[in-house]
């Protein structure tokens, strides 16, 4: 948010402020609703019981800092991987390439804020920075390398998901995925489900403990309370399920970060004072086209929520 103050000014501080505010805690808000439905689906506890113990866990882990955080991610995040493999290998041999047909090219936008949420990854940008202090040089790659690695998983869960349970898919994939193969792809399945979320629990809380320890100088305890417990009092109110919260947080919090993040560099490359570590070349009618689907991306989330 400093640099939507230098380069934007007040007003996009604040716009940048509604975006990290709006995104992360709307992703903290998902995951652990999304956790207690996996832990409830692996032990038959209870949701609320479930969602409770996961908060305990990832909320301590974040209030330890980045050095723990960062050990537990790259574990994690191994193990999310190898999970999706896993997944996908074991729904070969239950696949029917009929629940991949019938596509309806009018709902061709519907999942955009659930897809959008998916991809965000500028909350952990600041992290990145932050662990390659000494190599600036290599933070370039990391975020290519981070963008490209995910878009792959992706595709690899999405298409064996779809093409074993159909019509019959769940809110949480993994859930649906668990009746349709048995009982070991109920643990595996939503094992994995566990582990990401729980990946992402971790870095987003930690950005937004940053972000009002270092931007709103306040201290960590309170940087720390301010982020982990709303998202855990809405959760257990049960006001909105684990899609209606990651739709409305991507499509939102993604297009107004997005909308900002391109004036930014098209402000930086004029009046930046800094040699950067890489150039990206700043082509106008790039930056109007992305615009243009960010705010078209709000537009059609909100009229058809």
């Amino acid at each position: 948010m400093g640099y939507a103050e230098r380069y934007l000014g007040s007003k996009g501080k604040k716009l940048m402020t509604v975006s990290v505010l709006v995104g992360v805690y709307g992703a903290l808000i998902a995951y652990i609703i999304g956790v207690g439905a996996s832990l409830n689906a692996i032990f038959g506890i209870n949701s609320a019981v479930a969602s409770l113990a996961f908060f305990a866990v990832g909320a301590t882990l974040v209030y330890l800092g980045l050095k723990t955080v960062s050990s537990w991610e790259l574990l994690l995040g191994s193990a999310v991987l190898a999970i999706i493999v896993l997944i996908f290998f074991f729904s070969l041999g239950h696949f029917n390439t009929g629940n991949l047909a019938g596509f309806d090219w009018r709902l061709l936008f519907l999942p955009y804020g659930v897809i959008f949420f998916a991809f965000i990854g500028t909350a952990a940008i600041p992290e990145m920075k932050g662990v390659l202090e000494h190599s600036k040089a290599k933070l370039k790659r990391a975020i290519i390398i981070g963008s490209a690695i995910p878009i792959v998983a992706y595709a690899l869960f999405t298409v064996g998901v779809l093409a074993v349970t159909g019509i019959n898919t769940t809110e949480i994939a993994t859930i649906g995925l668990g009746k349709a193969l048995g009982n070991y792809m109920v643990v595996a399945g939503n094992l994995f489900a566990i582990v990401a979320m729980s990946t992402s629990f971790l870095a987003l809380g930690l950005a937004l403990v940053w972000v009002y320890n270092y931007d709103y100088k306040m201290k960590k305890s309170l940087s720390w309370a301010l982020t982990v417990f709303p998202p855990l009092a809405v959760a257990l109110s049960g006001l909105a399920g684990f899609i209606q919260v990651i739709g409305v947080t991507g499509a939102i919090a993604g297009g107004i970060d997005g909308v900002l993040i391109v004036l930014m560099h098209r402000r930086a490359k004029k009046f930046g004072e800094l040699q950067p570590a890489y150039v990206i070349r700043d082509r106008w009618f790039v930056s109007a086209l992305l615009c243009l689907v960010f705010v078209g991306g709000i537009i059609y989330t909100v009229a058809n929520f």
